[in-house]
């Protein structure tokens, strides 16, 4: 089993910034890759970003390709994801995820275990 939890939930202004942690415990040495997701009030859950645990290989949604970075700190077996220029529609809460599996990138039942969330909130 992992554990994710997430912090770093926060209130900014449009073209404002913000960086999520997630921290992964349990059986780290498990994990294949780690990503986040987010979901807006009435909307399906959404992939934002990934990071493969091996070679630190990454993907973006194009919603946020060149604007967020994801990265990892292996001593801390945690998983950050820079947020710049933060637009309205970046509002929602976002949900760190981890899988064992070598499978999908990009959809939400490609990932095994979640974090609770944590909120985003940009004001224009």
């Amino acid at each position: 089993q992992v554990q994710l939890v997430e912090s770093g939930r926060g209130l900014v202004q449009v073209g404002g910034s913000l960086t999520l942690s997630c921290a992964a415990s349990g059986n780290t040495l498990s994990i294949y890759r780690m990503g986040w997701f987010r979901q807006a009030p009435g909307k399906e859950r959404e992939f934002v970003s990934a990071i493969r645990w091996r070679d630190d290989l990454t993907y973006y949604a194009d919603s946020v390709k060149g604007r967020f970075t994801i990265s990892r700190d292996n001593s801390k077996n945690t998983v950050y994801l820079q947020m710049n220029s933060l637009k309205a529609e970046d509002t929602a809460v976002y949900y760190c995820a981890a899988t064992r599996l070598g499978s999908g990138w990009y959809q939400a039942n490609d990932y095994e275990y979640w974090g609770q969330g944590t909120q985003v909130t940009v004001s224009s």
